[in-house]
């Protein structure tokens, strides 16, 4: 399993190392077979000019999903690439007191979990996605990585 991770941002100190942890946990956490995923945490403009690009949307978001792959494909499965702005998660813990690298990592299993194939573009998909969400976070509190 071959994990590229980016850090093209200075908002946020991001620790490569644990990321990747986080990854092969929750590929275990989700029986998510791959070879090759990459994450890249790129700064408010870059995840605005991403969106224009890819959704005609040039508002800032907290992480873009590139699917290539489905999970599990042979002989070589190249998962896909999630784009993921710490900036943002850094709003979000001034407003709710909670702590940005947490929601950041909450980003990055938001992203995997669409790789994966979940959805949350209709209720009962958010329903489904923030259970699956729930499931990770816990999963990865017991290995203690979160």
């Amino acid at each position: 399993m071959n994990i590229y991770i980016t850090n093209k941002q200075q908002d946020l100190r991001i620790n490569k190392k644990d990321i990747e942890k986080v990854i092969k946990a929750l590929s275990k956490c989700h029986g998510a077979l791959f070879d090759e995923l990459s994450i890249h945490f790129v700064s408010s403009l870059k995840i605005k000019e991403l969106h224009k690009i890819l959704f005609n949307d040039p508002s800032i978001t907290d992480c873009i999903t590139c699917p290539i792959d489905p999970p599990g494909m042979k002989p070589y499965c190249l998962l896909g690439e999630v784009f993921v702005c710490p900036q943002v998660a850094i709003d979000y813990a001034k407003e709710h007191a909670t702590d940005p690298l947490k929601e950041t990592i909450l980003y990055v299993i938001h992203g995997f979990l669409h790789l994966l194939g979940y959805d949350d573009l209709s209720a009962e998909d958010q329903k489904i996605m923030r259970q699956k969400e729930k499931d990770s976070l816990d999963y990865l509190n017991k290995e203690g990585l979160c």
